[in-house]
């Protein structure tokens, strides 16, 4: 009788125990203080390959041993297959992380700095400059991750106040790089630099705010990747580059610049011209003696106020020029209010609902999917074209004109009844001369109505400034024209 078979007995893989091994001693390390988090990451982002070469390379010396023993070698196992690929999949993973710029995709989603902190602690730093700052000089500031706020001095120095925030492991990191993002003052002729020098800690996110006060005649030139900016009493120019931050400016005798990227800006009381380019958030601009002109994309709101030249406004939706601002103006994705608008007004526009009210001078308004309600104060040639949408135009009661309206798939109404108006069903005119003529009126509209309302009677002529001195009326008092509001 034949003996039995006996099957060679199949060992068990070291691969797999060998693998956790390193996984676990590198984990111990990281918990005893010896490594870190973050340096972790970047190290499995690169190197992760080797753990499979490692486990290959036993995987080999196994198959040889059980050649030579004449035993069977050993196989993966389904724990083995799992472990293989979780360590492909994180691999893959941390590795394409590893590529991505977190700053730069932090800034472009708009995430503060105090939102989160993956890795690491936060230390601070304060430290100071100063130094002479030449006569007739002007100061270039280069701040990529901080505030920057400028105002002026009673001397002739540049001072720089510094506030550091270092992202570190530890307390002896820290210390290296805040040595390595050390300010830097720089002065060539008349030209001061500042360099706040964040990025000399590599990839190491260091943010600074610097406080500097100079001359107040020195022109400044500030360029801010991620910080918000103040700039207060100046008698010179100022131009600001400015991303992902706010940026206040007040007091300036000179003209501003601002070219703005996902900024917010505010600025009052400029004696100069002030332009503003790029994309913006919020913008509200008051008390300008100049002229303003805004151009780009503004994705909330804008607010104007008391603007004594022309304002120009130009984005993919909107374009609006008039001469003088004396009162408000309310600009967001929907609507656009403003009062005491100086002529002549050309506003081309799309989507937005219009209001403007105590309007002097010639008026051009076009617009489609929106309202127009046209208040005039003192009557220049008017034209005005819409689209699904009603258009009141309120007029002086004793305004001299001639008008040709039309409006297809709509109505037209009147106030004055010298006009003639003619409702047919498909179109409907109105034509005619008021008051022995004078500016012309061209009024038409698609798929909505058309109102010519009369006014009150003091609204015939501007409003005209108070007398030095009190004198008593030659005949009763008017009534005041109520005040216009903007919901």
């Amino acid at each position: 009788m034949s003996s039995p078979v006996v099957v060679p007995r199949r060992r068990r893989s070291m691969a797999g125990p060998i693998v956790l091994i390193i996984l676990g001693v590198v984990f111990l390390l990281e918990t005893m203080g010896v490594l870190h988090w973050q340096g972790l990451g970047h190290l499995f982002a690169r190197f992760w390959p080797l753990l499979l070469i490692i486990w290959g390379v036993i995987k080999l010396i196994e198959y040889q041993q059980a050649q030579r023993e004449g035993v069977r070698p050993p196989g993966i196992g389904v724990g083995g297959v799992f472990l293989v690929i979780f360590i492909v999949s994180a691999g893959l993973i941390a590795t394409q992380a590893n590529r991505v710029n977190w700053h730069a995709l932090g800034d472009e989603l708009n995430i503060d700095d105090g939102d989160f902190n993956l890795f690491g602690e936060t230390f601070d730093y304060n430290d100071e400059l100063s130094q002479a700052f030449p006569a007739g000089g002007n100061l270039k500031v280069v701040n990529d991750h901080g505030a920057v706020n400028v105002t002026a001095s009673d001397d002739n120095q540049i001072k720089v106040v510094i506030r550091k925030r270092v992202g570190a492991d530890n307390q002896q990191d820290a210390d290296k790089y805040n040595l390595s993002t050390k300010p830097q003052i720089t002065v060539s002729d008349r030209n001061v630099v500042l360099n706040a020098n964040t990025e000399g800690a590599g990839d190491r996110r260091v943010i600074t705010d610097l406080d500097v006060s100079i001359p107040r005649k020195a022109p400044v030139v500030v360029s801010s990747r991620r910080g918000d900016v103040n700039i207060t009493a100046r008698d010179a120019d100022v131009e600001i580059s400015g991303q992902h931050g706010d940026v206040a400016i007040t007091d300036i005798n000179g003209h501003v610049t601002l070219n703005l990227e996902r900024s917010s800006a505010r600025a009052e009381r400029i004696s100069g011209d002030l332009s503003i380019e790029g994309r913006a958030n919020d913008v509200t601009l008051s008390d300008v003696k100049g002229a303003v002109r805004l151009n780009g994309e503004f994705m909330e709101s804008v607010k104007l106020s008391k603007i004594g030249k022309a304002v120009s406004f130009k984005s993919s939706r909107t374009d609006m020029e008039f001469s003088r601002l004396d009162g408000d103006l309310d600009l967001d994705s929907g609507d656009l209010h403003a009062n005491s608008v100086i002529g002549p007004v050309r506003l081309v526009t799309r989507s937005k609902d219009i209001r403007l009210d105590d309007v002097s001078g010639d008026v051009h308004l076009e617009d489609e999917n929106g309202s127009i309600e046209l208040r005039v104060n003192s009557l220049g040639n008017v034209k005005v074209q819409n689209r699904k949408g009603d258009i009141e135009i309120t007029l002086p009661a004793k305004a001299a004109f001639s008008l040709d309206a039309r409006s297809r798939e709509g109505e037209v109404n009147s106030d004055f009844s010298e006009l003639k108006v003619d409702n047919g069903d498909h179109q409907a005119i109105a034509t005619g001369t008021v008051g022995g003529g004078g500016p012309h009126l061209q009024v038409a509209n698609e798929h909505g109505n058309i109102e010519i309302r009369k006014g009150s009677a003091v609204a015939t002529t501007p409003p005209v400034p108070p007398p030095s001195s009190p004198k008593p009326p030659k005949s009763l008092p008017k009534a005041k024209p109520e005040e216009p509001t903007d919901n």
